[in-house]
C-alpha cells in the first residue's frame, strides 16, 4: 500500500518550534541554505510542469520566514534568493567565506520510474573531521521529514557532489532529495504551499536541534 504523505497540522508544528526555540543556546550556529539550480537551470521537471528551482526557492524562503518570526532566529543565509543561477564554485565558496557551521543542500528528485518516490539524503564521500556529524544531522533531517511529513525513507547515502566534495572539510554538509518530480502523489503534493510550509517547517526544526 502506498504511504501517503501527511497534511500535517501547522498550528501543531508552531507550538514544537517555540518549545525547541525556548530552550535554544545564547549561541547560534551559521547556517547556509544552497537553494539548487537557477536561472536557466531549471533541474528535475514535474509531472505537472513544475520545475525544481522554483520548489526549492519556495522552501528555503519559508524557511527564513519561519526562522525569522522568533525571538532568537537562527542565523542563516541562502545561495540565491530568486531565479539566478549561481556556479556551484560560488555557493560553496559563500559557505566558506561566512564560515558556515552547516551547509544545506535543498533539491528535488527525478527517476524514469514514475513509482519512485521518497526522500534521499547524501553526505560526501570525503573523509573529514565532520564526516561523522554530517551523517548524524542528514539522519536527523530524514527522520524528521518522514515522521511530520510522511516521506518515505530511501536512507542517508554517500555522494561526490561538488558542493558536498567542497564543504565537508570545511563544515557539517548534506544533500537534501526532497520527493520525486517524476512522481504524480509527491509532484502534487510539493506543487501546494501549505505542504512547502510543513517541510521547511520539519528541515528548520532539525537544524534548531543540533
Amino acid at each position: 500500500m502506498k504511504k501517503v504523505l501527511k497534511n500535517v497540522s501547522f498550528v501543531f508544528l508552531l507550538l514544537k518550534m517555540c518549545l525547541v526555540f525556548g530552550q535554544e543556546s545564547s549561541t547560534q550556529k551559521r547556517i547556509v541554505i544552497d537553494v539548487g539550480h537557477g536561472g536557466k537551470d531549471s533541474g528535475a521537471i514535474g509531472m505537472n510542469k513544475i520545475q525544481e528551482k522554483d520548489i526549492v526557492l519556495n522552501i528555503a524562503n519559508a524557511i527564513l520566514r519561519l526562522n525569522n518570526k522568533f525571538n532568537k532566529p537562527l542565523d542563516i543565509y541562502l545561495t540565491r534568493y530568486n531565479d539566478t543561477l549561481i556556479s556551484l564554485s560560488d555557493r560553496t565558496k559563500l559557505a566558506k567565506i561566512l564560515d558556515a557551521d552547516l551547509f544545506v543542500s535543498l533539491h528535488c528528485n527525478h527517476s524514469d520510474n514514475s513509482n519512485a518516490r521518497g526522500i534521499e539524503v547524501y553526505a560526501s564521500r570525503k573523509r573529514t573531521n565532520y564526516s561523522k556529524e554530517s551523517i548524524y544531522i542528514g539522519y536527523q533531517i530524514e527522520k524528521a521529514l518522514c515522521k511530520e511529513i510522511g516521506y518515505e525513507s530511501r536512507g542517508v547515502k554517500f555522494a561526490n557532489f561538488q558542493v558536498l566534495r567542497e564543504t565537508t572539510s570545511h563544515c557539517v554538509s548534506v544533500l537534501l532529495e526532497l520527493g520525486f518530480l517524476s512522481n504524480k502523489d509527491e509532484s502534487g503534493y510539493l506543487s501546494n504551499s501549505a505542504n512547502i510550509k510543513l517541510i521547511a517547517f520539519a528541515i528548520l526544526l532539525s537544524i534548531q536541534k543540533q
